[in-house]
């Protein structure tokens, strides 16, 4: 009977028993960019650096800095977390400072939540935190489609350099507000964004002016509370996330796990990176086998593993200088300009780009 009992607490109560988790790679384990990068890039763009799926945001002024990295310290001893630290400190933030990051959730994959109607679905978002510093964080939800509406809400980290489990319950009419369940709240059903999750690491007082556990208007760019700490103040400040979970309902299941050629091929579909393993493996635009007069011109074609959200933008090509590098969503196509009839012309990397932004 209690086994029976423990099976039936870790059921979702509402949705699916699989594929539950809006977010993809919140168990960091698919890094095609890069494992670490030594600076987070400042700038209001923002930029995915390292974890796919995860976007960096830092502009905590000059000469501050802080790093981001896949590591191996993990609540369970086993898989991935993202890691931040801090490498040059900003104790004094001014008013348009912030250092967060972000994952975007595409509009098409937020249906069934039924945002913009009185049936407006409840999420539960869960992850393992650790940093030294400890003290009072926020998460934001972000919806900008129809009428742009952002939910703020405050967690304590308790215990320094110590794992810990936060759930918060995002109701639809949080802070006894109606806007996610009126016709503003609707979410297109398109491949644009749908939901940003930030997670919030310093915010000057343009992005902190919000109320925890209450939805306010997108435009106001709340992000935070005036109660959460800057975690930028001293260096060697760390911070840790792992998995990283968004469901349906009022409850909190454990962490989806899938396989990594899962996670990698969702991953895909925003971002995609290509590069030889060795000589037979290159991408030949032209080879000196073909026999004949020479084009003025060579081009070949590659199909992606997975259709990608939007046209890409393609970069990155290593081996060739090209006249023209243009995709659509199911395949790229690579072309140069030569006249020399010997010499082959190959791709040995390159990459396609179909994320989303704010």
């Amino acid at each position: 009977m209690g086994n029976a009992r423990n099976l039936a607490d870790n059921l979702p109560v509402t949705g699916a028993s699989s594929n539950r988790n809006l977010i993809i790679n919140g168990g960091f384990q698919v890094f095609q960019r890069a494992s670490a990068v030594t600076t987070v890039p400042q700038g209001p763009a923002g930029y995915y650096s390292t974890a796919d799926r995860w976007k960096m945001y830092s502009n905590t002024g000059g000469g501050t800095s802080h790093t981001t990295e896949r590591s191996t310290d993990t609540p369970s001893g086993s898989g991935f977390s993202l890691k931040s630290v801090v490498t040059s400190a900003n104790s004094s933030l001014s008013s348009g400072h912030y250092a967060n990051f972000d994952h975007y959730i595409e509009a098409q994959n937020c249906q069934h939540l039924a945002y913009g109607t009185a049936a407006a679905k409840t999420l539960t978002v869960s992850f393992f935190v650790k940093s030294n510093k400890t003290g009072i964080y926020t998460i934001a939800l972000y919806k900008p489609d129809t009428t742009a509406y952002m939910y703020t809400k405050e967690y304590t980290i308790n215990s320094a350099n110590t794992w810990e489990k936060k759930t918060i319950t995002i109701t639809p009419t949080a802070g006894g507000t109606s806007f996610i369940t009126s016709s503003g709240g609707a979410i297109a059903n398109d491949n644009g964004l749908g939901l940003g999750l930030s997670f919030n690491q310093a915010m000057g007082s343009t992005f902190s002016g919000g109320t925890s556990d209450v939805w306010g208007l997108g435009s106001d760019w709340n992000y935070s509370t005036t109660n959460a700490v800057n975690w930028m103040d001293t260096v060697g400040n760390t911070f840790y996330l792992a998995e990283v979970q968004l469901e349906l309902g009022s409850k909190a299941t454990p962490f989806e796990h899938e396989p990594v050629g899962v996670t990698l091929s969702k991953c895909q579909r925003y971002y995609y990176k290509w590069s030889s393993s060795g000589l037979s493996d290159n991408i030949y635009v032209r080879s000196p086998y073909v026999h004949g007069a020479p084009n003025t011109s060579a081009s070949a074609a590659y199909t992606f593993p997975v259709t990608m959200r939007a046209n890409p933008t393609m970069g990155g090509a290593v081996g060739l200088s090209l006249s023209r590098f243009t995709s659509s969503v199911n395949n790229a196509v690579a072309q140069i300009g030569t006249s020399g009839s010997a010499g082959a012309f190959s791709l040995t990397a390159w990459e396609a780009d179909a994320e989303l932004s704010l």
